[in-house]
């Protein structure tokens, strides 16, 4: 059990460097924007991709009891509360993401007789994530018009495991375990530090498999049809798991040779409107690509990108942003 082995852990302290990058309270009415940023042409920048819980590797760890993580030796929680369920904002580098759970809140201070060290106490809880195959999100300040826009009702009841967030960077972990995510923030400064922990419900693919038959249904009576193809973050490199789709879409042409679709490409709102729009162009490209490699005629096809520009879902939520993130078959 983690929680029983963390004191140990950090009890040795933790001597590995964080690798560089990207919290419990009822009612966070944040903006919150997410993933899916992709493939753009080699001769143009590509903008820093969002941060992605799809590719967050899946920890086989067995977790201890709620809330998983024990204080290192010489520190130690006071003001803690524990929430059946909670909203809390974590900052991932790029953006306030909203989650949902069960959590944790505690004020880390020193134990009497131990001084406190920031940088130690940090350490550990990197060094205790990473055992139980978690990773470091981000190790940044939040972004100063992100902060202003968290309501007040929301500060107030994030106090106790906040901690000041408005002089100090945040590192916020994840552990995507197989049947839950847990997700952490730590904000430490030279006084003592604010913990925020929260059971997370696990993350579920969206992608799911439409045969021929129902992909011909949903066109014949809307005269299209969206889909999940799953792509490599921030490219436009089909995922193996998602060619069966587009074997489905190949039968659909090939069962009805007068069929003639334009694919079109469409992102979440993260990052740049116009990178969205090309990597949403290169998307639909490698789609028709896979369509021609299985021998469909490239004259019945044509690619579109959209980007961002027609949502069917919020932005402000994973599910919702996973939704957007989608491939559309349109009749022509």
């Amino acid at each position: 059990m983690v929680a029983m082995a963390v004191g140990a852990l950090a009890a040795c302290g933790g001597s590995e460097q964080p690798a560089a990058a990207q919290d419990s309270a009822p009612d966070a009415a944040m903006a919150a924007t997410d993933t899916g940023a992709e493939a753009m042409p080699a001769s143009e920048p590509a903008a820093p991709a969002g941060f992605d819980l799809a590719a967050v590797p899946v920890s086989d760890h067995t977790l201890g009891a709620f809330p998983f993580i024990a204080l290192p030796t010489g520190y130690e929680a006071i003001n803690e509360q524990t929430l059946n369920i909670a909203r809390v904002p974590f900052w991932t580098g790029d953006r306030l993401e909203n989650v949902e759970g069960k959590a944790y809140l505690a004020t880390i201070q020193e134990q009497s007789g131990h001084t406190y060290s920031d940088l130690e106490l940090e350490r550990n809880v990197q060094h205790v994530i990473e055992q139980a195959g978690g990773v470091l999100v981000t190790d940044s300040a939040i972004a100063p018009d992100l902060l202003e826009g968290v309501s007040r009702d929301v500060r107030k009841n994030l106090v106790d495991g906040w901690g000041d967030v408005y002089n100090n960077p945040v590192q916020t972990y994840v552990i995507r375990g197989v049947d839950k995510t847990v997700w952490l923030h730590l904000c430490a400064d030279s006084a003592g530090a604010g913990m925020i922990i929260v059971e997370a419900k696990p993350f579920e693919a969206t992608a799911s498999l439409l045969p021929a038959d129902a992909l011909k249904r949903e066109i014949d009576a809307n005269g299209k049809v969206a889909m999940q193809v799953n792509f490599a973050v921030d490219k436009a490199d089909i995922l193996p798991g998602s060619m069966p789709q587009i074997e489905q879409v190949a039968n659909l042409l090939n069962n009805d040779p007068a069929l003639k679709l334009s694919i079109d490409g469409h992102t979440d709102a993260t990052g740049d409107a116009g990178h969205n729009q090309a990597l949403s162009e290169a998307r639909a490209k490698s789609v028709v690509a896979a369509l021609v490699a299985r021998g469909i005629d490239g004259g019945r096809l044509q690619a579109r990108g959209l980007g961002q520009s027609e949502p069917v879902a919020d932005n402000a939520t994973e599910q919702g942003r996973a939704k957007n993130r989608r491939v559309e078959l349109v009749r022509i």
